[in-house]
């Protein structure tokens, strides 16, 4: 039973210039909703059935109240790094002008941030578009981008030099294909033929942001989050194998390629003409715009068969799962980094969310998370050998903070390496967050 997190003597990711952080989304955290324009997961909340337990994120864990104490919370984590993520509709009227109120909520997290030695790696995009640019199409129109572009260029300059890293989109492919095509996050919407769309709009807007980046932020790490959920055939079977190739692009190379090779993967020819993105001249330059890290989300595999009406199927995982029904395969981890790695010419990595969720229980004031603990030490020894193989990872964020609004899970769902007493808001660090503490504390 493992109950300290240990990493071998001579790793790298025991280095003190190997970043360590905690992770949070905007949606998932702040409540606040008062203060802030509507945004599509208010709506998707607020349709009956789309949520497991009914709930919403119009209060959450009330950090937009509570944020002081969770700073001093993640500073007495000793990390180095902290990853949040602005809320648009809480920072950009309707008219496109900032909004000075949410500005500045989020100019005094930074600048407490600051004072006490931690890095702020700022998300501009983590799922709650505005509605009213929902209401105009979101990201099947091809204008969001743009608007995303400007929104990235009125935050970015009022936050001056107070960012060390800003990622542009997290993980576009959830936004596109569970937003757009398979329907089960916000804003809801189903069909084939709209996810690529989606994806191509999502993709746009990181090109352009990141021209803005690049000239308001010379100084701050610029790039994007990609989620991946690496595929594995069921058999050595061809069929098997052939389908695992074609889901992995469909799914994770889809999101990479173009951005590295300035090209989508050549399934694109397969898929019926109405589900192809409309690509304009120029639009594949844009997206290819150089970064300076890549933000890499990994929490499990996927298992692939051949299917006779589909290009692949994917089946149920094995044991062992998470609470939330993922497998734990932490062998997937290494396997993903090198094979990214061999495939594209990357800059450096960031693990910008890794976790798991658990079936937590707070006992006389204490939530002894071995499990989670178990997963985090499985992973972070997945990334050392990783970097054994030559991939370049400078640093390592653990999803979540504290538990959140889990999404569509509503709060049924605990990832954080902290406890949240949702009647009481009072949080308690569990034994994996004291865990984490140590490890970094001890490099």
């Amino acid at each position: 039973m493992t109950v300290k997190l240990t990493l071998p003597a001579q790793s790298e990711m025991l280095s003190k210039d190997f970043i360590y952080g905690v992770a949070t989304a905007s949606f998932q955290i702040e409540g606040g909703a008062n203060n802030r324009l509507p945004c599509i997961w208010d709506t998707f909340c607020d349709t009956p059935g789309k949520v497991v337990d009914g709930s919403n994120g119009d209060i959450a864990c009330d950090h937009y109240n509570l944020w002081q104490q969770d700073v001093e919370l993640i500073a007495s984590l000793g990390v180095d790094a902290y990853r949040l993520s602005i809320s648009w509709p809480r920072v950009i009227n309707e008219s496109g002008e900032l909004n000075p109120a949410g500005v500045d909520y989020y100019l005094n997290i930074l600048d407490s941030l600051k004072s006490k030695n931690i890095k702020a790696f700022v998300t501009l995009y983590h799922w709650d578009l505005p509605q009213y640019l929902e209401d105009e199409g979101g990201w099947l129109n091809r204008a969001t981008a743009y608007k995303f572009r400007d929104y990235a260029d009125k935050i970015s300059l009022a936050f001056g030099d107070r960012v060390y890293s800003y990622a542009t989109l997290n993980e576009p492919f959830c936004s596109a294909f569970l937003g757009y095509e398979a329907g089960v996050h916000a804003p809801g919407i189903v069909g084939k033929e709209f996810g690529k769309k989606a994806a191509h709009h999502l993709l746009l807007a990181h090109g352009l942001a990141m021209q803005v980046l690049v000239k308001n932020s010379p100084n701050s790490q610029n790039g994007i989050v990609l989620n991946f959920t690496p595929g594995y055939p069921e058999s050595t079977s061809l069929a098997d194998v052939k389908a695992t190739a074609f889901a992995d692009d469909y799914f994770n190379q889809w999101y990479i390629k173009p951005i590295f090779d300035g090209e989508y993967p050549e399934i694109m020819a397969q898929l019926p003409t109405a589900h192809q993105p409309e690509i304009h001249e120029g639009d594949m330059a844009i997206i290819a715009h150089p970064t300076d890290f890549l933000g890499v989300n990994f929490y499990t595999r996927a298992i692939y068969r051949a299917d006779a009406d589909e290009h692949f199927l994917q089946i149920d995982p094995p044991e062992p799962h998470t609470d939330i029904g993922w497998e734990i395969y932490p062998q997937a981890f290494t396997e993903l980094l090198v094979s990214l790695n061999d495939k594209y010419s990357l800059p450096p990595i960031y693990i910008t969310e890794n976790g798991a969720a658990m079936a937590d229980r707070l006992v006389d004031g204490v939530v002894n998370d071995i499990d989670r603990i178990d997963y985090y030490q499985s992973h972070l020894n997945a990334v050392h050998d990783a970097i054994e193989q030559g991939v370049q990872v400078s640093g390592y964020f653990a999803w979540s903070l504290m538990d959140n609004f889990e999404w569509a899970e509503g709060y049924l769902k605990r990832f954080g390496i902290v406890y949240v007493d949702y009647d009481t808001q009072v949080r308690t660090i569990k034994a994996s967050g004291l865990a984490y503490k140590a490890l970094i504390s001890n490099r």
